[in-house]
């Protein structure tokens, strides 16, 4: 009898034990972090419904408890559309609005009565934790690389709760209605300021929290739940702020929804800011009524105001100029559309990205003109712009045996040997025309290289200057071979190369110029030099690498070998649409970079004085000369060294304890690890 019971009750723990280990399998990390969204949407729905349900307990109001339960019966309807229908799209659509209305109605149906009940307390406690659980759900999505970042200025979702609210203020009067609409799209177009990455992005973010909370609805003089509030704007913002440091995308990609837009909706764009900008400086006249120094504003009002328009016509100007030039560069697209070039591509060869290396300090002269009639009326208006391209590289492949020196191999390891190095040759060579990068040549040899005849291929290519005599912003060293432990190169006759003397030649042939050289890795041990290119403080340079697992299950996956890599980094690199995941788990190849301490400050070559007086002829008015070159006398005073020295400590300090798992390297490719 004993035995028969333990019998059962082991073969119901071995069942039990059995089911759970594959269940386990079943669910991933993603389904984990799914989990946490979920329960970070049910905690603010209870908090809702728990608010809502104070408020109609205590006033009384018949349509609260309408709303309440038309709410309920729209998330129902949301589910069954979910799980019954199948209907995705149109059920989250649904719950995402009416989520956004209600959280709105929570905001603004407030009461001082409210304060001394338990459920209330309660609803401000679940408020914060929805928000801790959103903010935790947002930030380890991205730690574990559960997220693939789409070129995009509002999701659906944040649109959707962006409108809900905005209806949910229709409950008040007309004027402070207005106001929480117009509020609503200052926040709209925060969220896009944050996701474009732009340089006052995070200034921008403070401000907006600093006027929101301490002078915009105190103005309005009615009672609102700022846990509610807190609530609503850390949900919306937080997947963007996160991004500024997580996202991979490079400026062309981030912009890529409004640049791909037609040429009238982006000329219609351009119109709308000059009406806004026209609608401020009215506002800021009016404005000048209201003020008891009117005999000190209205003359320094006149004289910038003066000042502030002729800056903003030459603004309008150079941003009507910009979308001409895009409108080319769309001509050029659709026409040779069919050889598979790129909008960015055609961009970088009609020299997009000189004219907005001119163009900024223009623009930004406008902004600094905008700040001081602002200051002068006591308003803040900001603008802002943006940009990015070229480089040179060379390929250097080459097969070996441990001890370095060449050995005679069975014929039909030679061929798959060439079969797979000429394989490595097309996804370079397929890289560098993607990314219209001069090509100096390439060294491909079974017998390897000896150390002088690479010493002298390197040093020539080190010394390649632009055909007008500069030298080029960007180097490219590729290899894929044979490497010691420590990362040297293996040579022929025994030789090798290390990272230290290669930086010494690129010392010698770089100077005191800022240019920045990137070696290109494919080989077995590529750690060390990644790990060697940290300490490097004098010269921008950086090391990307392969990292090859060293036990497979072959019956899984096929063991690693060289030139999978470059497969794959080519594959990402020039595919817009390519899924590859470097962070996925179970990777065989992984992708390892390093940079010197000072890469983040590295900029790309800035134009001359007489390619700024060209552009001054082709794009603006003779009468506007004089102004033109106050503004780039002005920029060129470089009176923000301050904040520059702040944003380049922070940009180092990223970059050594934060290292992105995507660097963007502004033209065009991106160096990733796993």
């Amino acid at each position: 009898m004993c035995r028969s019971l333990r019998y059962c009750v082991s073969h119901c723990l071995y069942a039990a034990m059995t089911r759970l280990e594959e269940a386990n399998r079943e669910v991933n990390m993603h389904s984990s972090v799914r989990y946490l969204g979920y329960l970070a949407r049910i905690n603010l729905l209870v908090a809702i419904c728990m608010g809502l349900y104070v408020r109609w307990e205590k006033t009384s109001d018949a349509l609260i408890l309408v709303i309440f339960i038309l709410g309920l019966f729209v998330l129902g309807i949301a589910s069954i559309l979910y799980y019954y229908f199948s209907m995705e799209t149109a059920s989250l659509s649904l719950s995402n609005l009416w989520f956004g209305f209600l959280l709105g109605l929570l905001c603004f149906l407030n009461n001082s009565a409210f304060k001394r009940d338990v459920k209330e307390e309660a609803t401000k406690y679940l408020l914060l934790s929805s928000i801790v659980l959103r903010i935790l759900y947002a930030l380890v999505e991205r730690i574990c690389g559960c997220i693939h970042h789409r070129p995009t200025l509002l999701t659906p979702v944040e649109f959707l709760e962006l409108v809900g609210f905005a209806i949910a203020s229709t409950t008040m009067l007309v004027e402070e209605s207005g106001s929480i609409i117009l509020l609503v799209v200052a926040l709209a177009m925060l969220i896009i300021d944050l996701r474009m990455k732009s340089f006052l992005a995070i200034p921008n973010l403070a401000i907006f929290g600093a006027i929101a909370s301490l002078l915009f609805f105190p103005s309005l003089q009615i009672p609102t739940n700022p846990f509610a509030l807190s609530c609503f704007f850390s949900c919306l913002i937080s997947n963007p702020l996160l991004d500024i440091y997580f996202s991979g995308l490079s400026v062309i990609e981030r912009w890529k929804p409004y640049l791909y837009r037609g040429k009238i909706c982006r000329r219609l764009s351009v119109i709308l800011v000059g009406v806004i900008e026209l609608t401020f400086f009215i506002l800021a006249a009016f404005k000048l009524r209201d003020l008891d120094l009117w005999y000190f504003v209205i003359p320094g009002f006149s004289i910038f105001g003066i000042f502030w328009m002729i800056c903003h016509v030459i603004f309008f100007i150079t941003l009507w100029g910009f979308h001409t030039k895009l409108n080319d560069c769309h001509k050029v697209y659709y026409t040779h559309r069919a050889e598979n070039n790129s909008l960015d591509r055609v961009m970088a060869s009609k020299g997009m990205r000189h004219f907005c290396l001119i163009s900024q300090q223009l623009v930004f002269f406008s902004l600094v003109a905008t700040v001081v009639l602002g200051a002068v009326c006591w308003q803040i208006f900001l603008d802002k712009m943006t940009w990015w391209m070229k480089g040179v590289k060379e390929l250097d492949g080459k097969e070996k045996c441990p001890d370095g020196q060449p050995t005679l191999l069975p014929p039909e390891h030679v061929q798959e040997l060439n079969l797979r190095s000429t394989g490595m040759l097309n996804a370079i060579q397929r890289f560098f025309a993607y990314h219209m990068i001069e090509t100096y040549g390439c060294d491909y040899s079974t017998s390897g290289l000896t150390f002088d005849t690479l010493h002298s291929k390197i040093k020539s290519f080190l010394e390649l200057r632009t055909s007008d005599g500069p030298r080029h912003d960007t180097y490219i060293l590729y290899y894929s071979g044979h490497s010691h432990g420590t990362g040297e190169w293996a040579l022929a006759g025994g030789d090798a190369l290390r990272l230290d003397t290669l930086l010494d030649w690129w010392r010698e042939k770089n100077g005191a110029f800022c240019s920045r050289l990137i070696i290109v890795l494919d080989c077995e041990n590529s750690q060390p030099w990644v790990k060697q290119v940290r300490k490097v403080n004098d010269q921008y340079v950086a090391v990307q690498g392969a990292e090859m697992a060293r036990v497979v299950d072959v019956e899984e996956a096929d063991p690693p070998q060289l030139g999978d890599f470059t497969r794959q980094w080519v594959e990402y690199n020039c595919n817009p649409d390519s899924n590859i995941s470097w962070s996925e788990k179970g990777r065989t190849v992984k992708a390892v970079y390093g940079v010197s301490k000072h890469w983040s400050d590295y900029t790309l070559h800035l134009p001359t004085g007489s390619d700024v007086a060209k552009h001054w002829m082709i794009y603006f008015p003779r009468i506007t000369y004089p102004l033109v070159h106050l503004a780039n006398w002005f920029c060129g005073l470089n009176l923000f060294w301050v904040c520059k020295a702040c944003f380049r400590c922070l940009k180092r300090l990223k970059m050594s304890w934060f290292l992105p798992t995507v660097l963007d390297t502004g033209q065009g490719f991106k160096l990733v690890k796993s």
